[in-house]
């Protein structure tokens, strides 16, 4: 009896229900292991260094850079994300209280140039008379003011999620770290089977776009957090580490550190107090301007090309599919397309290697590239 399978379609087809299933188990473990993989490639210079003063002793090192990883970043930024967390439950707390009794426009808003009698209005309309508040977070947000309340008051929930992502990140990390040489070799046999013509810029391009990425985006965003937020309690401004992480996050996205730190001079000002706030705006312009005329063109080389567009989408997106984590993810994977897709236009190898080839690819009518 002829067979009506050949033992090729059948083996294809059992490598794709396996792969299928690899996919389906590892899916949940996503998040940590991007997160383990984009601090690896921006870290890996470092690490390196680490290799060779611990005598090339993989596991001491590993072992040390994630004890570093651990002290110097993931506790500072815990206990910056909790005492945040407490001033938040205070401004939540507040808008019950307003939602509930009411609360009357300040005098400061009013007083604000241009734009204090517009928002005296919204305020009268929406915070002034008890009730309407919840009235509009429920329809755009379909949540009740108390059930906004529970939720922050229930943070702890989502606070073990993220640590229990953190510690398979800090787990997948440390192995990185340690067979990060051989599983590197592995990535090169595989992918000079795949793409032989372009394996080899895709392997300087990858690692090096993802460390700029990081270093260009994440850290100095981290960094300009601290450094605002430590402003802001000098200034006086009432939560100040919750408005420095709120700060930190705008400074993701390209003009978001200098409206955070606008707007909150504004509310100085507005308020009276005059020294404070032209105090703070002075120090944020001087800040942003020491940051990207000399700090990040030396970390980076130069400031990351990375476009508006792909950049917010980055962000979106990420939240939206990977949460907190996201707003770190996302811009990089983002950076790391459209480092690819500008490296996909290139010319291949062997165009290079013969220029009358190049010349006759060049001339020959094509689609434009957007």
């Amino acid at each position: 009896m002829p067979q009506i399978f050949s033992n090729d379609a059948i083996s294809r087809a059992l490598l794709l229900v396996i792969l299928g299933a690899g996919v389906f188990f590892f899916i949940g473990f996503l998040v940590p292991v991007l997160a383990a993989l984009i601090i690896c490639f921006a870290s890996w210079p470092l690490y390196r260094h680490l290799l060779n003063y611990c005598r090339n002793n993989s596991t001491l090192a590993a072992s040390v850079a994630i004890i570093a990883i651990v002290l110097g970043l993931v506790i500072p930024l815990v206990m910056v994300f909790s005492y945040a967390m407490e001033e938040i439950r205070a401004w939540i707390e507040w808008l019950k209280h307003a939602n509930e009794h009411g609360a009357a426009v300040p005098d400061w808003l009013r007083a604000l140039p241009g734009v204090g009698d517009t928002l005296a209005t919204y305020w009268q309309t929406y915070l002034a008379e008890p009730h309407q508040l919840g009235q509009v977070v429920s329809l755009v947000s379909g949540e009740q003011i108390s059930g906004i309340s529970k939720w922050v008051l229930n943070f702890g929930w989502t606070t073990a999620g993220l640590m229990l992502t953190l510690l398979f990140m800090l787990i997948t990390l440390f192995f990185l770290y340690k067979d990060g040489e051989r599983i590197a070799w592995q990535l090169d046999t595989v992918g000079e089977r795949i793409l032989p013509d372009r394996w080899n810029r895709f392997s300087r391009v990858v690692p090096a776009t993802v460390s700029s990425t990081v270093i260009g985006m994440t850290i100095i965003a981290i960094g300009e957090g601290v450094v605002l937020g430590v402003a802001y309690w000098i200034a006086g401004v009432p939560s100040p580490v919750a408005f420095g992480v709120l700060t930190g996050f705008m400074a993701l996205i390209p003009g978001g550190a200098p409206l955070s730190f606008t707007l909150i001079s504004i509310y100085l000002v507005g308020t009276g107090d005059l020294t404070a706030g032209v105090g703070l705006f002075l120090w944020g312009s001087i800040e942003l301007f020491i940051v990207d005329k000399t700090i990040r063109p030396t970390l980076v080389g130069g400031p990351v090309k990375l476009p508006f567009l792909p950049t917010f989408f980055g962000l979106i997106g990420g939240v939206q599919t990977m949460g907190m984590v996201g707003l770190f993810v996302g811009p990089v994977l983002m950076a790391l397309l459209v480092a690819i897709w500008r490296e996909w236009l290139r010319a291949p190898q062997h165009l290079a290697d013969d220029p009358e080839q190049l010349l006759r690819s060049k001339n020959r009518p094509s689609e434009p590239v957007p």
